[in-house]
């Protein structure tokens, strides 16, 4: 990893400035064209039907949703019924440089902030590979990212999180209570009012290492 990142006691990366500004404009037109592919939708709580103040797309062979049935990853859209585009090359280039895991991502959501926007402290852990790590790319303007432990509430911390930033939610961190305090305005040339966040997850168990599981 470059030389100017900093590692949390929980194992949190922070790597500021991991793409330049050319690599986020690539990567923002790259992301536009998911975005026509899988049109932006607005997901909902479980059981209330409450919905979130972002609004998120997918892409990879399994997107993440949320509605009044639960939390899940689909192969599809859930408002198009097609299935999700592929990662861009630049966000898979991220994984494979920040991961340092041998598999590849399955899903990369893309979460999708107004100045009014945020997102409440939770947990990742829809997937069934908590081995692999999560890792989010920032875009636009910049945002308070809180995170604490893996228990609800415990003491957190504060970070700010600017447009060409990445995070690397693994080990112990993997489990993490994390979320978006507030969007920054003002923040970004390249996006005026708006933050986008992807995050990179490998949601299945590789079967070589379900197959050694299984011989135990």
């Amino acid at each position: 990893m470059p030389a100017q990142q900093h590692s949390y006691d929980n194992g949190l990366v922070h790597v500021p400035g991991f793409l330049d500004e050319a690599a986020q404009r690539a990567l923002l037109a790259e992301i536009e064209a998911v975005i026509a592919a899988a049109p932006l939708f607005q997901p909902r709580m479980p059981r209330t039907g409450k919905p979130f103040s972002v609004k998120m797309t997918n892409c990879g062979s399994l997107g993440w949703v949320s509605d009044r049935d639960g939390y899940r990853y689909q192969p599809s859209h859930p408002d198009t019924g097609k299935p999700w585009p592929a990662i861009p090359p630049l966000a898979l280039g991220a994984w494979e440089e920040l991961g340092h895991y041998p598999h590849p991502p399955e899903a990369c959501l893309v979460n999708v902030y107004d100045l009014g926007a945020r997102m409440g402290l939770h947990q990742d852990r829809d997937e069934d590979d908590f081995d692999a790590p999560v890792v989010s790319l920032s875009l636009g303007c910049s945002c308070v990212f809180r995170f604490g432990g893996s228990m609800r509430g415990g003491r957190t911390e504060s970070l700010e999180l600017a447009s060409g930033d990445a995070l690397v939610l693994g080990g112990p961190a993997r489990l993490a209570y994390h979320g978006v305090a507030r969007i920054i305005a003002g923040s970004s040339t390249l996006l005026h009012g708006n933050r986008i966040n992807l995050t990179l997850r490998r949601v299945t168990k590789p079967r070589v290492a379900r197959a050694k599981r299984g011989h135990r």
